[in-house]
């Protein structure tokens, strides 16, 4: 993704490239011009839609950054269009910090992570953080999937730029919604089990008939 490498590989970058020997690689991804916002594929977008949770990185005006997550049933990031992610951001702890970040400077990273596939995207953006009446037309249409809570404010995030990540170290993590589902077949097969199991057991203290103690 040519746009988010010409963001990410500043001259600080390029010369920890150099002094690790990737700088030649590194050099090739650079070589397309940079077109400016660069517009989510429809991989990037359903894959946004399916997690249940992200994180939010925004940076303080000392230059330090914060690192918040942010979760709610699938689908409660709405992808308005290729270029805009939105969602209703609802009462948490009442710090913040990202809120007073993004205020001072709207560049934002967001990291999305789905374990149990192993998968994960990283996004460059800009975000603005508006009470919910700011515009109520959007929060009717972010309100049907969101997380549970106060809402309290609007989140938007301009997409400047994404790329996919390797899948190494990714630890296989599976969800109770996602575990309920892969089992589903092998409790179904138990439960046949022990009704076969109950009938066999049945038929053969009817054949014994000699009034001793049930089979066991």
């Amino acid at each position: 993704m040519s746009r988010y490498d010409h963001i990410a590989y500043t001259p600080s970058v390029r010369k920890a490239q150099e002094e690790m020997g990737s700088a030649a690689a590194a050099g090739r991804r650079l070589r397309e011009p940079d077109a400016g916002p660069e517009p989510l594929t429809g991989d990037a977008a359903d894959f946004i839609r399916g997690l249940d949770g992200f994180l939010f990185s925004s940076v303080s005006e000392s230059g330090w950054p914060y690192i918040q997550f942010r979760g709610g049933p699938p689908g409660f990031v709405h992808v308005l269009d290729a270029h805009t992610l939105a969602y209703l951001d609802v009462r948490g702890n009442r710090q913040y910090i990202t809120t007073g970040n993004v205020r001072g400077d709207d560049r934002v990273a967001l990291f999305f992570i789905d374990h149990a596939r192993r998968t994960r995207l990283k996004l460059f953006g800009r975000a603005t953080v508006v009470p919910v009446g700011a515009d109520p037309a959007l929060a009717e249409r972010l309100e049907p999937t969101r997380t549970e809570g106060t809402v309290e404010q609007l989140v938007t995030v301009r997409v400047e730029a994404f790329a996919w990540n390797c899948p190494n170290h990714i630890t296989p993590r599976f969800s109770q919604d996602e575990l309920s589902d892969a089992l589903a077949p092998v409790r179904g097969r138990i439960a046949h089990l022990e009704e076969e199991n109950a009938a066999l057991r049945a038929e053969l203290d009817a054949l014994r008939g000699d009034g001793g103690p049930p089979f066991p």
